[in-house]
């Protein structure tokens, strides 16, 4: 371990570190929600979802006695849904089996639903001040640039390379948590993935890439592939006491558990409205009828992209059938505002909340 190094380091944490609301009050759960919650998200987004976690949450005995529901409303917008659900599962195992005491082995934090090797080492440095290694994006980019590593992130011989020199780097720190947490600060302020501010780096008299004039170079990554785009269609099933549908997907999968406006993605030469008409056929077993457009909603996720056409419809008596959907409701539309839903349903029903329903054919939330 290089010691000057470290000691630059956290010298430079300590002048700074950012003002985290997880670094206030620190215990192993109040870490591990924090990291669950940093995984693919901004610090920034996280803040607010993490203050009002806490309010309801505060400890993983009532975040075990919770409902799922509950669970996945608090986290609505974060995205990732499966993390939440995963949240819920493990407080649930830690409350059966450690009488909610949160383990600090490292092996028997892997173990755990949605804690992998970044989390647990996070979780053991942080929380319980063990010299164990973790390895973020931040870290593995620093670290690239650090030893100059020619080879491609994310691939098995990057993977081990890196990992062996964050185990021999943490190896003997005092401080393995601040150290940690001063590579996360370092990467999300200085060591950025485009113009770096080496200048203002601390660590410049150790960097080979910095040496070498190869920061810009480095990390290497692989060429991303294009991010397919899917149009979709969803109905907003109404009856004439103003009640509309909403079906709970299954609990496993994209936004698994939340709820929904019933639809489906347009097939090719499908036009919308055939698409709509055959997927709530599918879904529901029923004759829709489409009575006028609504609005239309994009939304990009991390592996696709979602162009979102809603229309008001209307089914007369039918008996709708959860065929796809775990479960069906008929929701007042003021009252939507207590079911979890993914952003586009979300965006729907608040425009539901602000417009009210549309009853001419001519109308839409394009043209209001």
């Amino acid at each position: 371990m290089n010691k000057p190094m470290h000691q630059e380091l956290l010298e430079w944490f300590g002048n700074n570190k950012r003002d985290l609301p997880w670094r206030e009050n620190r215990t192993p759960y109040r870490v591990w929600i924090s990291e669950i919650m940093l995984q693919q998200t901004r610090v920034e987004t996280v803040i607010p979802y993490y203050t009002r976690w806490m309010e309801v949450f505060p400890n993983p005995v009532l975040l075990a006695k919770s409902d799922e529901q509950q669970v996945l409303k608090q986290w609505e917008g974060l995205g990732y849904y499966s993390r939440a659900r995963t949240l819920y599962k493990t407080a649930g195992i830690i409350m059966q089996k450690w009488n909610g005491i949160f383990p600090n082995d490292l092996k028997t934090l892997e173990s755990l639903p949605g804690i992998g090797r970044y989390t647990a080492g996070a979780i053991a440095s942080i929380a319980f001040n063990q010299a164990v290694p973790a390895l973020d994006g931040n870290i593995r980019r620093i670290y690239s640039r650090l030893f100059d590593l020619a080879i491609p992130l994310r691939t098995k011989e990057s993977e081990t390379i890196l990992w062996q020199l964050a185990g021999s780097e943490i190896e003997g720190e005092n401080s393995p948590g601040a150290y940690h947490e001063a590579l996360m600060d370092l990467g999300s302020s200085v060591c950025l993935p485009s113009a770096p501010r080496c200048l203002l780096c601390p660590l410049t008299s150790w960097c080979e890439a910095f040496k070498k004039n190869t920061v810009s170079q480095r990390p290497v990554t692989k060429q991303s592939k294009s991010i397919p785009h899917f149009i979709v269609t969803a109905g907003i099933i109404q009856k004439p006491n103003d009640e509309v549908l909403i079906a709970q997907r299954p609990a496993h999968g994209l936004l698994g558990g939340l709820w929904e406006f019933p639809g489906g993605k347009q097939e090719k030469d499908e036009t919308l409205e055939e698409c709509l008409i055959r997927e709530l056929r599918e879904e529901l077993e029923v004759q829709v009828i489409i009575k006028a457009p609504f609005g239309v909603y994009k939304h990009a996720y991390t592996h696709f992209r979602v162009t979102l056409h809603a229309f008001l419809c209307e089914i007369g008596d039918q008996n709708p059938q959860p065929i796809e959907a775990q479960a069906l409701r008929w929701v007042k539309i003021p009252d939507l505002a207590a079911f979890p839903m993914g952003k586009i349903d979300r965006q729907i029903a608040r425009d539901l909340q602000k417009f009210g329903p549309i009853q001419n054919e001519e109308e839409s939330i394009d043209n209001l």
